[in-house]
């Protein structure tokens, strides 16, 4: 009734667990069965690793969280040595989401991966909590389209780019990557933030701006979703503060051929298993055979 076929690979259903929120998937294996899954997105990953940032990392805010992780993470060699195998026998797909500051970077990355059993590589160009390189390619569509270009070259496995909602232009910016040569757009990430303490008189975080995610933003990256989705040919993953089956049925009415779950693991660990379920019900008392009927459907 879920299945999806993204890409040509097949998922048991549309429900993702986002990069930056599952870790590689072993903490939340020992709370529930992780192969029930869609898929899961891999810890950003680097060419080298990196120690992230400084300071507090996390700041609760109205309907959301701040982060300002900066991409921590074991680089790509550790990954494949030590958690690839492991995701793999999850038997779920596994999507390796990687950063890089530069195009060089990204090259390095992506040509190691493709030795891999990985299924999609995610081409982060749009993390807005780092000082250098991430979001700095997904704000001008001409910058984009020429990294994912050249990603495309050498890149031999289904390349999905996640974007960012800060584009200058979200619509243009998805049509030159796809015109690049992306296979698969996901979005949004997210939103550059900020908070203050105004008992220290200065910004929460030693980044000073931070990455803003949960329900709050819902509204806003549905929106994106639905111009993206029209105006592209390429299937569509949406993010942005799901919480429930029926913020995940929204972006897929929307355009989205799959979801991908953030912010909500952090609140409730097998949050996804309770989304696929109620999606599942939906679908049952709705009378809808398949993800296929519904995908778009508020634009026919």
């Amino acid at each position: 009734m879920l299945e999806v076929n993204l890409c040509g690979v097949r998922l048991k259903n549309p429900v993702i667990a986002a990069s930056g929120t599952f870790g590689f998937g072993r903490e939340y294996g020992e709370l529930f069965d992780v192969s029930k899954l869609g898929g899961i997105c891999t810890k950003g990953l680097t060419l080298h690793k990196r120690e992230g940032n400084t300071g507090l990392r996390i700041f609760e805010t109205p309907s959301g969280i701040l982060n300002s992780v900066g991409l921590q993470n074991p680089g790509i060699d550790e990954f494949i040595q030590k958690e690839l195998s492991f995701m793999k026998s999850m038997n779920t797909a596994v999507i390796a989401n990687l950063g890089g500051s530069t195009v060089e970077e990204y090259l390095a990355g992506v040509e190691k991966l493709n030795e891999t059993e990985v299924d999609f590589i995610e081409l982060n160009i749009s993390c807005p909590n780092v000082k250098c390189g991430g979001m700095a390619f997904g704000i001008k569509s001409a910058v984009a389209y020429d990294v994912v270009l050249k990603v495309r070259e050498i890149c031999k496995k289904p390349l999905i780019v996640k974007l960012s909602p800060n584009a200058e232009d979200i619509v243009d910016m998805a049509l030159r990557c796809a015109e690049a040569g992306a296979d698969a757009l996901s979005l949004v990430n997210t939103f550059k933030a900020m908070a203050v303490d105004i008992y220290k008189r200065k910004p929460v975080f030693d980044n000073i701006t931070a990455g803003l995610s949960g329900p709050a933003i819902k509204p806003i990256a549905l929106r994106m979703v639905y111009e993206t989705s029209a105006a592209v040919d390429i299937p569509v993953i949406g993010i942005g503060g799901i919480v429930s089956a029926e913020d995940a049925l929204e972006f897929i009415m929307a355009g989205a051929s799959a979801v991908q779950v953030g912010t909500a693991n952090f609140i409730k660990p097998d949050i996804c298993l309770d989304i696929i379920q109620g999606m599942e019900e939906f679908m049952r008392k709705e009378n809808v055979k398949s993800i296929d009927e519904i995908k778009g459907i508020i634009r026919r």
